[in-house]
């Protein structure tokens, strides 16, 4: 085990360390389809490709996920460019019975049903408040589009 892998290990509890280690283990035996674990040696840093849907706007293009999308992200009305997703299950509906694999299908899912590859229309002005590292958890989102 590696230093960053042992302090990863010490700021999760260890409920949440089995928790991931099993959801790691269940994604090697049965992955979902169209994405791809990138291995590091941080239990919470998850580093997944991307595979857009077949069929959608986004076919052929490959992105990289961590909890945000790693520039450059796709162009898409509830994905900022600085990577941050406006996505209700990531932020005030997370629940405890969500999965690793269930949040990335949903991701998926958001991005292949946009009709538009766009920006969302405060981009410039949200991205600009993220200069100095905000996270996304640190945003209150208003999720009002759920057609997208």
């Amino acid at each position: 085990m590696t230093s960053s892998s042992a302090s990863s290990r010490k700021a999760l509890s260890k409920i949440a360390c089995n928790r991931l280690q099993k959801e790691l283990v269940e994604w090697q035996v049965n992955p979902p389809s169209g994405f791809k674990h990138k291995v590091t040696d941080n239990l919470q840093r998850w580093v997944i490709e991307v595979n857009g849907a077949p069929g959608t706007l986004y076919a052929g293009e490959t992105y990289q996920l961590q909890v945000i999308f790693v520039p450059p992200a796709p162009l898409h009305p509830h994905i900022y460019s600085n990577g941050h997703i406006c996505l209700d299950i990531l932020y005030d509906s997370w629940s405890p019975a969500m999965t690793v694999s269930s949040i990335c299908i949903s991701i998926l899912s958001m991005l292949s049903s946009s009709p538009v590859k766009q920006r969302p229309a405060d981009n410039d002005r949200y991205v600009k408040n993220c200069k100095n590292g905000r996270s996304p958890k640190e945003t209150r989102w208003w999720f009002h589009d759920d057609k997208v």
